[in-house]
């Protein structure tokens, strides 16, 4: 098995101190320059012997002095310097030999010849690994080696699993990275059985969209779960409960945006019956353990809407346009509906008797609580008055909404019941077709 990673290189000249310090060449990967990350590839306290040590159209001894003067030649000497490749080997499983035979292989497959490169297999740690480091602009032309997340697995990724068949060793098997979306620590954690914590995010967030019909649904569930969202910027973040930093949707993957999962919940691939979440537990309760009952006015009204988008049970197995369409608005129905049941309103002459109600309760409450502020500005009835208004204003809010809102899913549900009418009528037409075309094929052959 061999696990590969790619590191560019940025800057040219490295401090020769730098280079000599011990402690700071041992962090290889971090190399900061081409020369740095040369001489830390050919460090012979880590290759041990000359025999592990091989360049590619330069010298080992040259090998950064060589690389410059092709730069100098193509008038290149800014941007990306060169690359530092590792290609690392499962413990026990290779020679020093064989692994460095593969990675001059390696480096002639990759490069083609085209770029200065050195390859040194260094034995200083439990796993056997190779250093190939070249030059970022070839030889011939001068054109610049480009690195992406398409040619690692494409190329860089590729050739090092060939080779590692040829020789008869373990590769690491990603179906996924064949299109460059599962990272080697992501495989990591599942072979040792390990969740990653984006897998554990995605699984939340697939079984609440199963739960709700609404987006402010699905944030409540999540909070529910112990996840913290920031939706006041520019990118919506999450916070899982024991993770001290909060990620953005979109680094969870495609389906995982906001947009996408607002239009999971609003067309889900399978539609099933909303469980209690969709509805306060008592007025679900009162609705399915009374599923004969039958409704009349505006309860009834509201309750033949919520069968028909599918937050009771006994769903149509997909609603029709006229009613999906509205779904983004369930939050504010389930509310309507709550009030209408509550307060047992039957029609919108009721309704409008409450309104009026609540609006002189209102003029009431104001005109009392006016004369406090001129006469007992610090009188704790003022706090009292102010609650009773915030509920009276509420009250008159969600009868003037439910007079309106009423009106539509009226509008709507007619919409839909011409609509299902149709569709009956088309399949109806459809099986009286199919069965004249039978008809006649059945006369030919007689």
């Amino acid at each position: 098995m061999a696990y590969t990673s790619v590191i560019p290189v940025h800057r040219l000249k490295g401090s020769v101190e730098y280079v000599l310090d011990e402690k700071k060449t041992s962090r290889g990967l971090n190399a900061k320059s081409l020369e740095e990350a040369v001489d830390y590839a050919l460090n012979r306290a880590k290759t041990e012997q000359d025999l592990f040590e091989s360049a590619i159209a330069c010298t080992c001894k040259t090998a950064f002095e060589d690389m410059c003067r092709v730069k100098e030649m193509w008038h290149k000497t800014g941007g990306v310097q060169g690359f530092h490749l590792v290609q690392s080997f499962a413990a026990g499983e290779i020679t020093p030999e064989l692994a460095h035979q593969i990675g001059l292989e390696y480096a002639e497959q990759l490069l083609q010849g085209r770029y200065q490169a050195v390859v040194s297999t260094h034995l200083n740690t439990g796993h056997i690994h190779n250093h190939i480091v070249w030059n970022s602009v070839a030889i011939q032309d001068g054109k610049k080696y480009h690195s992406n997340s398409k040619s690692y697995y494409s190329e860089v990724r590729a050739i090092s699993d060939a080779l590692c068949r040829k020789y008869g060793l373990s590769v690491i098997q990603t179906p996924e990275s064949e299109q460059g979306k599962r990272q080697y620590a992501k495989w990591r954690a599942e072979q040792e059985e390990r969740p990653t914590w984006k897998a554990a995010i995605q699984q939340d967030i697939d079984s609440v969209i199963t739960e709700v019909l609404t987006w402010n649904q699905f944030v409540r569930a999540l909070e529910e779960k112990g996840y913290t969202l920031r939706m006041n910027r520019k990118y919506i973040t999450l916070q899982p409960p024991g993770k001290a930093r909060p990620v953005r949707f979109k680094t969870l993957g495609k389906n995982y945006t906001p947009e996408a999962i607002r239009r999971r919940i609003l067309y889900p691939q399978s539609r099933k019956p909303a469980g209690r979440k969709s509805l306060p537990p008592g007025l679900y309760a009162v609705i399915v353990e009374h599923p004969g009952k039958h409704y009349s006015g505006l309860r009834g009204l509201y309750v033949s809407y919520l069968f028909q988008v599918g937050v009771l049970p006994r769903k149509p197995r997909y609603p029709s346009y006229a009613v999906r369409e509205d779904i983004r608005k369930l939050d504010e129905r389930i509310e309507q509906m709550e009030f209408i049941f509550e307060h047992e309103i039957e029609d919108r002459g009721q309704l409008k008797n409450m309104r009026q109600t609540a609006e002189a309760e209102i003029e009431k409450l104001t005109k009392e609580r006016k004369r406090l502020y001129r006469r007992e500005p610090d009188s704790p009835r003022i706090d009292e008055l102010t609650a009773q208004l915030k509920k009276q204003r509420k009250t008159v809010r969600i009868c003037k909404r439910i007079e309106e809102h009423s009106l539509d899913i009226e509008q709507r549900l007619e919409a839909s019941r011409q609509e299902q009418a149709q569709q009956e009528s088309r399949q109806q037409e459809a099986k009286q077709r199919e069965a004249e075309i039978k008809e006649k094929q059945k006369e030919k052959t007689i």
